[in-house]
């Protein structure tokens, strides 16, 4: 998996130079899109060389195998999360909290949008017990718990409310909105509104976090 701290480097551990990013970055872009048409086991480190013309062996050079070049697209995925969790930061209350909340409610769907097909093959890889997807699902998704739950405490949801536990709330918000906002062009095609799906759903993050 990659990280902005130090060079990305190929299977030797050779730090790359700017051509060699710029295929790996090809290759990357090739799994993603490959993934929205079919399925990990069914996805050939071949059929990837082939959509950017180029061959196995170029493949070989940046990921051990397919699995690894979506691990390196997770990872990517990952890096959005700071732009969410500075959504949480700041005044909750009325017009403002509101705004918050529509904001991280269209943060997930578009967070969505860009990387769903990595995101459900993570997800399914997490499930199944693959223990590097689980590692980067819980990588993602604690600081958002923890968000969360420190907004509750601020607003000391629990005292205002003693049926709503911090942490259980924060477990069931996070899985509501993530599992939305994977699924909203389904809703969407059932009649229900860009619109007031993000407004409902920012209405009940909003209640949730400040019992308001």
């Amino acid at each position: 998996m990659t990280s902005r701290s130090r060079p990305i480097a190929d299977m030797s551990g050779r730090p790359l130079g700017s051509r060699a990013l710029m295929k790996r970055r090809l290759l990357l872009d090739a799994t993603k899109k490959l993934l929205e048409e079919s399925s990990l086991r069914d996805l050939r480190v071949a059929d990837i060389a082939r959509a950017v013309s180029t061959s196995p062996a170029t493949f070989y050079q940046y990921f051990g195998d397919v699995e690894d070049a979506v691990l390196h697209l997770a990872a990517e995925a990952n890096e959005e999360m700071p732009a969410l969790l500075q959504l949480f930061d700041g005044s909750w209350r009325g017009k403002e909290g509101l705004r918050r909340a529509r904001e991280i409610v269209l943060f997930f769907i578009q967070y969505w949008d860009t990387y769903g097909a990595v995101l459900r093959v993570r997800n399914l890889a997490a499930d199944e017990g693959d223990a590097r997807f689980m590692e980067l699902r819980r990588l993602a998704m604690e600081p958002v718990l923890a968000a969360m739950v420190a907004q509750m405490e601020v607003n000391t949801t629990a005292k205002k409310n003693s049926g709503i536990k911090p942490l259980p709330a924060a477990f069931a918000m996070s899985s509501i909105l993530d599992r939305l906002a994977a699924y909203h062009h389904m809703v969407e095609s059932a009649g229900v509104t860009r619109e007031d799906l993000v407004d409902t759903s920012a209405q009940i993050l909003f209640r949730t976090l400040t019992v308001k």
